[in-house]
This record gives C-alpha cells, sequence and structure tokens, in this order.
C-alpha cells in the first residue's frame, strides 16, 4: 500500500462539493483505501510507499470527454500507436481518462475509428485510459461545421452506432435537422448513448425542448459553433445558459472570450460546465501546418486555424484548460476540478468508480500546484 502526505486532498463533503483538506494522507493501491489524519500514517501498518506531496494540490484525476489528438496523432489515425501515444501525452496534463473524439468523416472511416478505440479499451493502457467515443458528427449542420468536412455530413442515422453501443458515449448532433422527429435521440438514450447539441443552428424553443423532453444533457463546446444569444433570439446558448445542460468549454481564452467564461460561470452558478480541449494532433508541438479531418491547420502560438481563419480544434491541455479557467473567473480551484471529475464522471455515470477522492473508488490521482 501507498500512502501520499503533505498534500492539499481535494474531499468531497456530505453534499459531494469539493473542498481543499489538509493534514490529511491518502493510502492506496490499485484503488483508495483509506484517507486518514496525518497523525495516523505511522502507526498505519502495511505502507510500503511514502510520497511527498510538498503542498501539491491531490486530486481526482482529470477527465477530458473531447480530444481528437495530440502530439502529432489523431484519433482518425489507422495507425496502431496513435491512441497510446494520445494516452501518454493527456497523462503529462493530469488526464487519466478520456472520449477519443472523431470526426465528420463516411460510415467506414468513422467505424475504423470505433474499432480502434474498443480494441484499446480492452487494454491495459499506456497512459490515460480511454472510456469511449465521442462521435462528433457526422450528424450536423452545414451552416455551423466549423471545421467539420462539409461532403461527409449526413442526416443522423441509428445504424451508424447500433453495433457500437459499447464504445460510444456522446454523440454531437444538430436537432434541427431531425425535422422535429427525435427518435434518433430517443434511441440514444435509451440504449445509454449522451446525446449533445452541437455545430448546430437550432433555435432556442428546439434546443428547449430536446432538452427538457427527450433527455438531452449536453453541449458541444459552448458559444461556439452553434446560434448564439439574441435578445430576440435566445438560440442553443440562451437553452444552455437557462438549463441545467452540460456545457462544455475550451477555455484556451481563444475559442470564448473571458467575458463570456465568467457570465458562463455565473448564469450556471458554478455548475454543470465540463472543461474539454477540443485538442487536435497539434497539441504539444509547437507552431506549424497540420491536418485535421483532410484539412491543413496552421498553428500560430496557441491558436490553430483553417486557411480562411476558422478555428480549428485547440492546441489546449487540460491542465491549462483548468488554470485559465481558475484565472479568468476567479473561481475556487475546487470548484473547477469538479469541472473536470466529478461532473463528467456523473454525466457518464462512472461516479460510483472514478471523479472524486473516495475509499474504493479507483486511484486515479492528479497532483499540481498553484
Amino acid at each position: 500500500m501507498k500512502a501520499i502526505i503533505n498534500g492539499r486532498l481535494l474531499l468531497p463533503n456530505m453534499e459531494g462539493d469539493f473542498r481543499v483538506m489538509e493534514d490529511m494522507a491518502l493510502l492506496y493501491d490499485e484503488r483508495i483505501e483509506r484517507i486518514i489524519d496525518m497523525d495516523e500514517v505511522e502507526a498505519e501498518a502495511g505502507i510500503d510507499e511514502v510520497h511527498d506531496a510538498h503542498g501539491l494540490f491531490v486530486s481526482p484525476g482529470f477527465i477530458n470527454v473531447h480530444v481528437h489528438g495530440a502530439c502529432g496523432w489523431d484519433v482518425m489515425d489507422a495507425a496502431e500507436e496513435a491512441l497510446p501515444a494520445i494516452g501518454r501525452y493527456l497523462a503529462r496534463t493530469g488526464v487519466v481518462s478520456w472520449l477519443a473524439t472523431t470526426m465528420t468523416a463516411g460510415e467506414d472511416a468513422v467505424h475504423a475509428a470505433f474499432e480502434r478505440a474498443r480494441s484499446a479499451m480492452r487494454m491495459t493502457p499506456e497512459g490515460a485510459r480511454i472510456l469511449g467515443v465521442h462521435m462528433e458528427g457526422p450528424f450536423i449542420s452545414k451552416a455551423y461545421k466549423g471545421a467539420q468536412a462539409e461532403e461527409a455530413i449526413v442526416r443522423a442515422d441509428y445504424d451508424w452506432i447500433e453495433s457500437f453501443e459499447d464504445v460510444v458515449r456522446i454523440v454531437t448532433l444538430a436537432p434541427e435537422e431531425l425535422d422535429g422527429k427525435y427518435t434518433f435521440i430517443d434511441r440514444c438514450r435509451d440504449a445509454g448513448i449522451l446525446v449533445s447539441i452541437g455545430h448546430s443552428s437550432a433555435d432556442y424553443g428546439t434546443a428547449l425542448e430536446v432538452i427538457e423532453k427527450h433527455g438531452v444533457t449536453h453541449i458541444t463546446h459552448c458559444f461556439n459553433a452553434m446560434s448564439g444569444l439574441h435578445q430576440r433570439h435566445p438560440g442553443i446558448v440562451g437553452a444552455a445558459l437557462d438549463t441545467k445542460v452540460n456545457c462544455e468549454l475550451i477555455a484556451d481564452n481563444i475559442h470564448v472570450d473571458p467575458a463570456a467564461q465568467r457570465i458562463l460561470y455565473h448564469a450556471k452558478e458554478g455548475r454543470n460546465i465540463i472543461l474539454v480541449t477540443d485538442s487536435m494532433r497539434a497539441a504539444g508541438m509547437g507552431s506549424g501546418v497540420f491536418e485535421l479531418g483532410g484539412q491543413e491547420v496552421t498553428v500560430r502560438g496557441t491558436r490553430a486555424e483553417l486557411a480562411d481563419g476558422t478555428l480549428a480544434g485547440s492546441v489546449l491541455a487540460m491542465n491549462e484548460a483548468v488554470r485559465n479557467f481558475a484565472r479568468t473567473t476567479r473561481a475556487p480551484i475546487e470548484r473547477v476540478v469538479e469541472m473536470v471529475t466529478r461532473t463528467p464522471a456523473e454525466e457518464l455515470g462512472i461516479y460510483e468508480e472514478t471523479g472524486s477522492l473516495e475509499e474504493e473508488k479507483r486511484a486515479d490521482l492528479t497532483l499540481f500546484d498553484d
């Protein structure tokens, strides 16, 4: 058994809200064994390794539900080394588990990515473990395609995912393209697959209908590639702010202005926000020319864009997202950490296994400084 001492532990209180606790030690092997007072460690039998955190925060491991790639690799790449390499990179940024996120492409290419993710889910991970797939497209709107390939956009068809219900965890779609017939969403919900609104021109009423009547719980990269907030046309952003739907946020201060991040934080009262990176293969690689979904992407510093200036994913790392959002909103660190641990874990239905520091949960841990 191992022990972590002298850390600032982010522990849930009776209501489940995280708080910073000092003078506590965490005992663990594959799972968290116990959390005890520091003065009890010397008397504890069975500890064979002691790690001194030297004042670092000790957090549940981060969960990233929107990752296209990193370190030169993409989820759509056929090479066997792609997913393990991305997982190793993610672990260095505090991420212990992630959703491999596909691009808008033909059915064969998407299914091949699903198969590779399925295989990776069965293997012992070399870094962050794959929880499944976030299917971002091709069931989206051409009007808000962003960096997705327009020629591959199609109408939602459950046949695409019926054989992969064990793999697909989130499907991003444009509900207005369903013409008021939401059987696809209902089938996803019945299969335990989350449906997210994204790359969509839906109006407020349509967004509200699928959230309140059809169990949509998720907004893909809120503010980006969707109908915005207008005083007479509240759009998807209005529905996101007006309900308890979970909102992804790319907190790189490029995709969303810091003021809009603060508005989201206050409107949601610090809840139902999930920080994501939406990172593409250039993450961790520096400036240069890269590829995303068959399109050329130029990265300059922290900005990735197509030739026409359209933002093309990000090069953001999750530790940077946590830092940026904490500084931008001045939210307490324990609240921000919930956005990359508890909130995604609860939505994915895995909170009994991971997402907080509690006895018998997986010892998925991330340590970081101020």
